[in-house]
């Protein structure tokens, strides 16, 4: 059975304003309200407890107020600020429960099922509530309840605060309160007062189609019964978190606020081998972690971290952490630390015993720790493509990112060069054989003589990236494509040109060669990785080099 609790901050704004302010512009023993503007004018917006023994009410015109208490003093409401307290008190509300949201302007709910046991029972998990939000400077009502509806209703319409109402016994609870407390519209709620209905209890017993007769609106109707309902359990109402419930989430309470790193650290150690052991346990691993540090002054500090393969290993994912924990303020102490695994993958279970793994050639740690120092986007690494274009066959991506969920090419290559050249260099060869490699060549001012050489292994451009040029002039066909040498379109291909920049193909379409590659050896032991640029034309011979170097061997 689901179990909520309803937190209603009467005086959220002007304690919000007196926190911030040290208390200056909010006198305790003199009327004092907030300010906001509607379309009616200039209305009070909240008020201390002095305004409220004057008569003044909250929606009450500022000069109807100033008529009843000369000696208001106010300040301009701000709700923008009061919103962004209200969602802070909500995160920092995370150490009762992972479920939980902002409740109006002014309230918060929180799903504590299966929560209460670990503070020690239902009682002890208000009263710590209670304690912290006035150690904060709020005042807070607290109801706990097997709905939300009902929760609310008590909380904000109850005779005490603090309330728990046994499960199974919300109705009961509920018999006594006004009407006001189901969440209704005004206009409907003046209307059930009108006709006598002023306690919810009044609403139980009444048929259901003797209350449509009265109102003579079926869309009241439905909302009061909708609303009803849901106060006492009988359909669902629905909820939307503040951030999904982790599956796998550990947390540490300590009786004693922390105050140095070092246990803080040695805390993030012992959540980092519960939470391995609950990932074992489903054979899971962590993919992204979020560390939740909660100070003794009620705020907070959340670090996040992602890796790059999942993992389960407690000294890692604690490694991840330390750097960064180390350089958080830890303020007047660390009283609670959550640490949740927000997304996990499947991992099988590792062989540990007999014989010690060596990790020594892994890559992930090493990524996982340079992306939490630097941030992922400044870490990539090197991925296979789909590609028979050397240049093409590889590119760069985030290395937090993971490998690809595709299967690398499986298709045997012959060997690739170590170091493989931005630009194909032009070779002045001096010998060669015929349909075979050079037998002597100039690269960069030396020449060699090639003692060995194996090859050809020819390269095609590829025709899914070819375009047909067109090609204006004499010859043109109907279509306006001068056929080929062979008599089909001029094909070009886009980033597959052996000689990128060439001052013959600046400005101009690129045509895509044949490569035939060769590897050879020079009489030093020197190996490199050249080809023969194939042709399209005759007269291509007269302005472009025949070999390049592409790559030399380690």
């Amino acid at each position: 059975m689901s179990r909520m609790v309803s937190v209603w901050l009467p005086a959220l704004p002007i304690e919000r304003l007196k926190l911030e302010t040290n208390g200056k512009p909010c006198p305790v023993d003199r009327p004092f309200a907030l300010v906001g503007s509607e379309d009616r004018g200039l209305v009070l917006t909240a008020l201390n407890a002095a305004a409220m023994r004057a008569g003044l009410i909250p929606g009450m015109g500022l000069a109807d107020a100033r008529a009843i208490c000369p000696l208001l003093l106010t300040t301009p409401a701000e709700p923008e600020k009061d919103a962004a307290c209200l969602l802070a008190l909500a995160r920092w509300s995370g150490r009762y429960s992972p479920s939980l949201n902002v409740d109006g302007d002014d309230g918060l709910w929180l799903d504590v099922s299966g929560v209460p046991h670990l503070f020690g029972g239902a009682r002890a998990l208000l009263d710590d509530m209670a304690k912290r939000f006035a150690k904060l400077g709020f005042t807070a009502r607290i109801a706990l309840a097997e709905t939300l509806g009902g929760a609310h209703a008590l909380a904000r319409y109850g005779r005490v605060s603090s309330l728990i109402v046994p499960p199974g016994q919300i109705g009961e609870a509920l018999v006594s309160l006004p009407v006001e407390a189901l969440r209704l519209d005004n206009d409907i709620t003046r209307l059930l007062k009108r006709l006598g209905l002023k306690r919810i209890g009044q609403l139980y017993d009444l048929p259901r189609a003797s209350l449509e007769r009265r109102f003579h609106s079926r869309e009241a109707v439905e909302a009061v019964l909708h609303r009803l309902d849901q106060a006492l359990g009988r359909r669902e109402e629905p909820r939307s978190p503040l951030l999904p419930a982790p599956d796998y989430a550990a947390r540490l309470p300590f009786p004693e606020p922390l105050i140095t790193h070092e246990g803080v650290v040695a805390g993030l150690d012992h959540l980092a081998e519960k939470l391995c052991q609950a990932l074992t346990l489903a054979r899971r691993g962590a993919r992204r972690l979020q560390l939740a540090i909660y100070r003794a002054d009620g705020t907070s500090a959340v670090i996040d971290t992602g890796l790059s393969a999942p993992c389960r290993e407690p000294s890692h994912l604690a490694r991840l952490f330390e750097d960064r924990v180390c350089a958080i303020d830890v303020g007047f102490g660390v009283d609670l630390m959550v640490l949740a695994a927000l997304a996990t993958e499947p991992l099988l279970p590792a062989q540990t015993a007999f014989a010690k793994s060596d990790d020594r050639g892994r890559q992930e740690p090493l990524i996982d720790r340079l992306a939490s120092r630097l941030s992922g986007a400044a870490v990539r690494r090197l991925f296979s493509r789909e590609s028979h274009i050397p240049e093409r066959a590889q590119e760069t991506r985030s290395a937090p990112a993971g490998a690809s969920p595709w299967s690398e090419p499986s298709s045997a290559k012959p060997p690739r060069p170590c170091l493989l050249l931005a630009e194909p260099e032009p070779l002045d060869v001096l010998a060669e054989i015929p349909e075979g490699p050079p037998a002597r060549f100039t690269w960069r001012r030396v020449t060699r003589r090639v003692v060995k050489a194996e090859g050809p292994e020819r390269i095609a451009p590829e025709w899914w990236l070819a375009l047909v040029t067109p090609s204006p002039g004499k010859g043109e066909g109907s279509d306006g494509h001068r056929p080929s040498a062979g008599g089909g379109p001029t094909v070009s291909m886009i980033g597959s040109d052996p000689h990128p920049g060439h001052p013959p193909f600046k400005g101009r379409k690129r045509r895509a060669r044949t490569r035939d590659y060769y590897r050879i050896e020079d009489e030093d032991g020197r190996r490199y990785w050249v080809f023969r640029a194939g042709l399209y034309q005759e007269s291509d011979a007269k302005d472009l080099p025949a070999w390049y170097l592409h790559g030399v061997f380690g």
